[in-house]
């Protein structure tokens, strides 16, 4: 099962195992991973689950598609590796994977 690495804004460090198939979102919040809303669900609706992927992941986590590059500019504090977390899929290939929640949601 992959391993997930959620860091807070304040530093903390939140590790699940996440099951493949599942979203980085889905696990944050099953987990109650502080700073991670979801308001809209999953839906690619809202900013509320917006990460900053870690730089050492980005290019394995891939780059946002159209629809989510739209939701991202409602997110606070938008960096390169922003994603939204529901629109990132949990697999094999990304055991290990370390991702940063930013100080606040939109």
């Amino acid at each position: 099962m992959p391993h997930i690495t959620y860091i807070t804004a304040d530093g903390s460090r939140h590790e699940v195992d996440a099951a493949e198939g599942t979203t980085v979102m889905e696990n944050a919040i099953k987990n109650m991973v502080p700073g991670i809303e979801a308001e809209c669900g999953g839906a690619c609706a809202c900013a509320t689950c917006h990460v900053y992927v870690d730089e050492a992941w980005a290019e394995r986590v891939g780059h946002p598609e159209p629809m989510e590059e739209d939701m991202l500019d409602f997110a606070y504090d938008v960096r390169p590796t922003s994603r939204l977390s529901c629109q990132i899929k949990v697999t094999a290939a990304l055991d290990g994977l370390v991702v940063h929640v930013p100080e606040r949601q939109a």
